[in-house]
């Protein structure tokens, strides 16, 4: 794609190049399903009518929008919009499946860390509060890991879940 943005519009300046390069790229993300050519009219038709109401985001258009190179820099420009936009929405599983394994990964090592941690005081304070509410004799937390703790403190919660369900 930015291949052919250095090929296209060569009488256009950098910002003009710019914005109508953009401007035509949403308008392919936006319609997908619509083919080069029906992107291309609905394109054109929307600035000639712009235009003609001298309202339109590119006035510098009006001289050129009927030119051969400029529907012709155009279609290739939708053309390569139209690729990417099929490329990315095939891409998007595998990205997917990245996201997620990143997501593990960054679980894991986050367990891995509290493994080696000592137990914050709120944990400790939250255990020794269960313990009494239950009436369970307290695990030595001495030798206990912020994990190992965390993973109590759920064990405790899951077995007197039944506590706070609401019965109909």
């Amino acid at each position: 794609m930015y291949q052919i943005k250095n090929r296209i519009y060569p009488n256009f300046d950098k910002t003009q190049k710019s914005a109508i390069c953009n401007y035509i790229r949403a308008i392919c993300k936006q319609n997908t399903e619509l083919s080069i050519e029906k992107i291309l009219n609905k394109f054109i038709e929307d600035e000639k009518y712009y235009i003609e109401l001298n309202a339109s985001r590119f006035p510098f258009l009006s001289e050129v929008i009927d030119e051969t190179d400029f529907i012709n820099d155009t279609k290739d420009y939708i053309k390569e919009c139209k690729k990417y936009y099929e490329y990315k929405e095939k891409q998007k599983p595998i990205i997917e499946a990245q996201k997620e394994f990143e997501k593990k990964k960054r679980k894991f090592l986050q367990e891995v860390k509290m493994s080696k941690e000592a137990p914050t005081k709120k944990q400790l304070y939250y255990y020794d509060r269960l313990c009494k509410k239950y009436n369970i004799e307290k695990k030595n937390t001495e030798a206990l890991s912020k994990l190992d703790l965390r993973d109590e403190i759920e064990r405790i919660l899951n077995e007197h879940s039944d506590d706070y369900k609401i019965i109909d």
